[in-house]
């Protein structure tokens, strides 16, 4: 998973768990930047009758550095959620078709404001009261998914859109195989069973999420307003990460099933790059890492550095990597790629570096134009505009990061090594099989519904 339940604590707390992170230049205006971050993983399209919603209780930002730093960040989008009982005397969700956002026949409608942070500027509200889209029912509850969720997308000021609200999964994994000790379905098969073949099993299939989508002119996110032209212009690079917060004291009020919040917020998760705390940060350490702002991220580089999956792979796959087993030196391909970004002169004509200071953000080159054809290998595979610069949806960012880890990028800071065979085509088997995405803003495909959807197969709406 690229974050969904990646740590004790969070995993017990779903409405705060964010799942993925997505910075992108907008493929269809590229004069814009995509920033979307999920949260509340693994929804069951038939949840009801107490369908899923954001947490009017927590405090869901998207943070951006444009100056280097990862600590208080240069700019940043803050979601406050509201959620009002239309009719009190119903149990229902919904008391008869919902055809428009503003319908009364939708009982639990949420709201929403959205504020932006600027270091020089302060805050400043951009929008209240925006309203979200209700979750996909079905077809008698939510006719017309696709057409009732598009008018959820809001233009708000300074030519920025935003969108809050349930979405299909975007993200595909074998949730099976990883977690069974690695056994990744078509890698074993081919290399224990030459004859067989092997596809993954797409735990995510079939799933929802909620996203929290703005896009925003690119000149929002730079220092100074700067338009980025230069690839190799260092202002041209951000970084950017997302989070959610919750106050520190929570009472319950006895007999009343309602709970009271004061105090400071502090932050229970954070989310730059996929699958770091999940796959590299040790158990241990899980729930700090969510608590810790990204410049504090130097003292968990030691397990970039060595990253234990590197070692059970050749343990797991006995005489199939013998070169990465030999290799003993710190991973500077991995520390770049998740911690610093890729300096210039490493990939030919690009750069995504912020600085020695180690920290976990999608790091994104706002001036590497959006690929008119995007190959879902990224970077590694020569597309300039995919992961590990930002991340779009499309990105398949579990093959990349296994082929990373096995040593594909090693020779990047290191051209004595020569990967393994079998590193070129390691996977886990996976395609999207979850509904498509848009070629629009919020770009993450119609959400399942409840009605259409047997558990564990893909599901949509029209």
């Amino acid at each position: 998973m690229s974050s969904h339940r990646e740590a004790p604590e969070v995993s017990k707390d779903p409405v705060a768990d964010n799942t993925d992170v997505y910075a992108f230049v907008s493929p269809d205006k590229p004069d814009t930047v995509t920033l979307i971050a999920n949260f509340i993983p693994f929804q069951n399209p038939q949840g009801g009758p107490n369908f899923y919603e954001f947490g009017d209780d927590v405090l869901y930002e998207i943070h951006v550095s444009n100056s280097g730093r990862a600590g208080d960040a240069d700019v940043t989008y803050r979601f406050r959620f509201h959620t009002e009982i239309r009719n009190p005397r119903t149990f229902l969700y919904n008391t008869g078709p919902i055809t428009s956002i503003r319908d009364e026949t939708w009982n639990r409608p949420q709201f929403y404001s959205v504020s932006r942070y600027d270091h020089h500027r302060g805050w400043k509200t951009l929008a209240h009261r925006l309203a979200c889209p209700p979750v996909n029912v079905g077809p008698r509850s939510t006719p017309s998914y696709s057409k009732l969720a598009a008018q959820a997308v809001h233009r708000i000021a300074g030519g920025r859109t935003v969108f809050a609200g349930q979405r299909a999964e975007g993200f595909h994994v074998d949730l099976g195989s990883i977690f069974d000790l690695g056994t990744l379905r078509p890698f074993q098969m081919a290399h224990l069973i030459p004859s067989a073949t092997a596809v993954g099993v797409n735990g995510t299939q079939g799933l929802n999420v909620h996203s929290i989508a703005i896009q925003v002119p690119k000149t929002d996110l730079t220092a100074k307003n700067v338009q980025p032209k230069d690839v190799a212009d260092a202002r041209s690079v951000v970084g950017v990460w997302a989070t959610a917060s919750r106050q520190k004291i929570r009472v319950l009020h006895e007999g009343r099933g309602k709970a009271a919040n004061a105090g400071p917020f502090r932050q229970v998760s954070r989310l730059g790059n996929p699958l770091f705390n999940e796959v590299i940060t040790p158990m241990a350490e899980k729930d700090e890492w969510n608590a810790r702002e990204p410049e504090d991220d130097k003292r968990y580089a030691k397990y970039v550095a060595r990253p234990e999956l590197a070692g059970l792979l050749p343990a797991l796959y006995p005489g199939v990597f013998p070169k990465l087993a030999a290799y003993t030196k710190d991973r500077a391909d991995l520390l770049a790629i998740l911690l610093t970004g890729i300096p210039a002169g490493v990939v030919p004509g690009f750069q995504n570096y912020t600085g020695t200071n180690q920290a976990d953000m999608l790091r994104l080159n706002l001036a590497v134009p959006p690929t008119k054809k995007p190959n879902p290998i990224g970077l590694v595979a020569g597309d300039a505009a995919g992961f590990p610069n930002g991340r779009r949806p499309v990105d398949d960012v579990v093959a990349i990061e296994l082929r990373a880890v096995a040593g594909a990028t090693i020779p990047l800071v290191d051209p004595s090594f020569t990967p393994d065979a079998a590193t070129a085509g390691l996977t886990d088997g996976t395609t999207n099989t979850n509904p498509p995405f848009l070629a629009e803003f919020p770009y993450l495909g119609t959400p399942a519904g409840g009605y259409q959807t047997t558990p564990g197969t893909p599901g949509g709406a029209s």
